[in-house]
């Protein structure tokens, strides 16, 4: 019988940590465990607490977010143990199981423990799970943390948790879970940071292979080069390659097949030099061997959810400092090492010093369907470290509506078959949709096409059938391919999953239209015949086939992949589809909605596939109730173009303003025009009545009903404190010119008017002067003053002789205020007729 590993007999500095950790989680359920890069942690902690008391020899359970990782760190702790994994020590990932009754430690990754609790809430057969490399915050794992922490809190306060990470922010971790903090030191060599020029992305490439160059003349040891994704790995690779260099090449990303993976991490057999092109996979947990240096371009490729197109794209972005700090540190696990940083230092202050929560940017569809598994119908429940976005979650609601997996926010039979699938629920959805039609076999194919890389390129043109027909080839045994290879692994299991055999008939492509329409419904659509291959989607957004392409000219389509470009997108796979096939997508309503370009409601009885229209009659009888709330809809979004804001009615809402600055107490109405187009349900739905068109909208008297829209005491008040004119000594009615600040009114009248007016008129109970605006008989202004009184006794005297002299034929008298207040021109006197000729 082989010895038991004792974690202690490790040179790890991991070790020193240990003893804490056991005195901790002996007497605490959470603890969260910081280790720099190559502590050891993911190995040493779960051997150490193999025999813990409490354990009571339950499994322990760790989470790794990638694959390659899981099924490495697990092969390292069963020969620590010396066995083979699968032993005490095993590894459960997507389609792989390399467990047995005899196993301790399973490692798995992220959709796999999610599972394990949806099976078992309590998770009765564990004592502990450990979260490595939790700084990720990967969107399962936050999931299931969420749940682990619920059952913990309602089932299973036994349960222990142990979060480790060797990039974190602990203090608010801490906080969050209120869990005490063991921080190893370890014993980190030496890194040496060499910053360089910041590069262009387009040519990240080309400057990765110059580097790496440089750094096999000035430096020892295998090299790490961090680049985006596999586009830019295999252009870096063609430049090493070309070069001569006499040192082996790896790439390393989650798409190649798991031994490609471990080939990339092992030591080289021919003892030549290492390069190791990767992703961020190779960022955390992974042991490569003999690496010295590390190349990092700083940049890394993630799926971001687009709310408004409801697509995931892939977008390259800069990476976060706590990143660049563990990139960093794979240079000194074995001995002083270099980073090679692809920026410069002033570019490293700006960089975010965390990574954004992929909860926050992901599509939550399948998250959502886990919480409404578990019972859950809303996430405000339960305690996330950071919550949801409520936009996303929105979407991720409709879509499983729309896939019959929830009703009412509650989770549905279909939905509790669709979450049994280990996929995404539209893929699931596509799966029993296969089934049900006697087609589960080309089903699967295509759910593994749709998972996997495509295997023929954009070069092939968009239509899926293409690769389904290229799979069937390589099950014949007609073409060899890596890429096919690992689609029909996974096709396979898929296969067993739904105990379907394989379809190697000639793809009809209806069938495989029917299937992706299944999968993504919103991505129906319709040709817009315009010549240049454009298409009407049913979520509203139009795209375009490349010019050339097989399917251009096709009616209709089911898309499986476009980009999520503002605008016209463009189509990367689809697949030809049968409008007759498409009933059971249609659907029937009314619709009353006003039509911008025609400028009127429009009122059908519609048959619709999304915002594809079908068929539309006019609809005879609209609701009369329904008409006003389009109407009102409308007014919000176009009210300023529809409704006559003229001057006049923009002096009644300037009077009710006034009176809100002055009299704050008597609560007047904010009538300000983004109020009322925001709230014309408020105040003008009584005169909507019969409208239909916007030349109606034009015509209404919005003075008249705005004043209605006060009661009758406001109305008198109104009239009172802000009237709209002023009776001048002239006898003339002058209006007020009112602003919408609570500004003093302006009286503009002309001096000749106001002849024996001794003092500044006052509205609003005598609270507030006018402002007057004093006008020559040419109506030119000739003083602003709020000192009617202080006007006569001084100014009038000045302005006096040049007015006289400018305007003769008027009266300029000495003594204004005795002289009588004249309305217009002077009479002239009449003439005299001769009568003596």
């Amino acid at each position: 019988m082989t010895a038991r590993f004792h974690p202690f007999t490790t040179d790890l500095p991991i070790a020193e940590s240990i003893p804490q950790v056991r005195q901790i989680l002996a007497a605490h359920n959470t603890l969260i465990l910081s280790t720099p890069p190559g502590a050891g942690k993911s190995t040493i902690v779960p051997l150490a607490l193999l025999d813990e008391p409490w354990l009571q020899g339950r499994k322990i359970i760790m989470l790794e977010p990638r694959r390659l990782a899981a099924s490495s760190i697990a092969h390292r702790m069963a020969s620590l143990l010396g066995e083979k994994a699968g032993g005490t020590v095993g590894y459960r990932v997507r389609f792989e199981n390399q467990t047995s009754s005899r196993t301790r430690i399973e490692v798995v990754t992220e959709g796999i423990l999610t599972r394990m609790l949806h099976h078992d809430n309590a998770l009765e057969n564990v004592g502990i799970v450990i979260f490595d490399e939790f700084h990720e915050r990967r969107l399962h794992t936050d999931l299931s943390m969420v749940l682990c922490r619920e059952s913990q809190a309602i089932l299973r306060p036994d349960l222990r948790l142990l979060i480790m990470s060797a990039t974190l922010d602990t203090d608010q971790l801490a906080t969050l879970l209120q869990a005490p903090v063991v921080e190893s030191d370890g014993r980190m060599y030496p890194v040496d940071i060499v910053h360089t020029e910041e590069p262009d992305l387009r040519e990240l490439p080309r400057e990765c292979a110059r580097t790496v160059i440089r750094a096999i003349r000035e430096k020892q040891g295998d090299i790490l080069v961090f680049l985006p994704g596999e586009a830019e790995i295999r252009a870096c690779e063609q430049l090493l390659l070309a070069n001569s260099m006499g040192a082996a090449v790896h790439p390393l990303y989650g798409q190649l097949s798991l031994a490609e993976q471990h080939a990339a991490i092992q030591p080289n057999r021919r003892d030549q030099r290492k390069i190791v092109l990767a992703t961020s996979i190779a960022e955390t947990s992974l042991t490569i061997e003999g690496i010295t240096v590390v190349i990092d371009c700083g940049y890394t490729r993630t799926l971001v959810f687009d709310p408004p197109s409801g697509l995931s794209r892939l977008k390259t972005i800069r990476i976060s400092q706590d990143a660049a700090n563990q990139r960093a540190g794979r240079a000194g696990r074995l001995g002083p090492g270099t980073c090679y940083r692809l920026w410069t230092a002033a570019t490293e202050q700006r960089m975010a010093a965390y990574r954004t929560p992929e909860i926050l940017e992901a599509d939550l569809t399948s998250l959502l369907l886990d919480t409404a598994q578990w019972g859950v119908q809303d996430l405000k429940q339960l305690d996330w470290l950071t919550p949801p976005p409520p936009t996303t979650v929105m979407l991720a609601q409709d879509l499983l509506t729309k896939l019959g997996a929830l009703d009412d926010g509650k989770i549905t039979r279909h939905g509790k078959a669709i979450h049994a699938l280990p996929c995404h629920p539209r893929i699931a959805h596509m799966l029993l949709e296969g089934q049900r039609l006697g087609r589960a076999g080309l089903a699967t194919d295509i759910a593994a096409l749709l998972e996997e890389r495509n295997p023929l390129g954009r070069e092939a043109g968009t239509d899926i059938t293409s690769r389904i027909e290229a799979l069937h080839r390589y099950r014949t045994g007609n073409e060899q391919s890596k890429r096919l290879g690992n689609i029909e692994k996974i096709a396979h299991s898929y296969r067993k999953l739904l105990d379907a055999k394989e379809d190697n008939e000639v793809t009809a492509p209806y069938v495989a239209g029917l299937l992706l329409a299944h999968a993504y419904p919103e991505r129906i659509a319709k040709a817009r015949n315009d010549g240049k291959g454009t298409y009407q989607l049913a979520n509203g957004k139009r795209a375009v086939v490349p010019p050339g392409d097989d399917l251009a000219h096709e009616p209709w389509l089911a898309i499986a992949l476009l980009d999520a470009r503002d605008g016209l997108g463009k189509i990367f796979l689809a697949a030809t589809v049968n409008p007759a096939d498409l009933l059971p997508f249609v659907q029937t309503s009314q619709r009353i909605a006003w039509d911008t370009q025609k400028g009127c409601v429009v009122a059908s009885h519609d048959r619709r596939i999304g915002s594809i229209t079908l068929e539309s009659l006019p609809l005879p009888k609209p609701d009369e109730t329904a008409i006003i709330d389009v109407l009102c809809e409308t007014i919000r979004s176009e009210g300023m173009q529809l409704l006559p804001f003229t001057e006049a009615v923009e002096q009644w809402q300037n009077r009710v303003l006034s009176l809100r600055h002055w009299r704050p107490e008597d609560s007047w109405h904010d009538v300000s025009t983004a109020t009322l187009l925001r709230h014309p349900e408020q105040w003008l739905t009584p005169y909507l009545g019969g409208i239909r068109k916007a030349e109606e909208l034009k015509k209404l008297d919005l003075c008249d009903i705005l004043h209605h829209s006060l009661d009758y005491q406001q109305q008198q008040a109104m009239d009172h404190l802000a009237p709209t004119n002023l009776i001048v000594p002239s006898g003339s009615a002058i209006k007020l010119r009112y602003s919408s600040t609570g500004e003093p009114p302006v009286l503009a009248v002309r001096l000749q008017e106001v002849f024996g007016l001794l003092d500044t008129p006052r509205i609003n109970d005598n609270q507030t002067s006018v402002i007057l605006h004093l006008l020559s008989p040419g109506f030119k202004p000739v003083q602003v003053t709020a000192d009617l009184r202080s006007f006569w006794q001084t100014t009038y005297f000045e302005i006096r002789k040049e007015l006289k002299r400018r305007y003769p034929k008027h009266a300029w008298p000495e003594n204004p205020l005795q002289a009588q207040a004249v309305r217009g021109a002077p009479k002239r006197p009449p003439v005299s007729k001769d009568t003596t000729r």
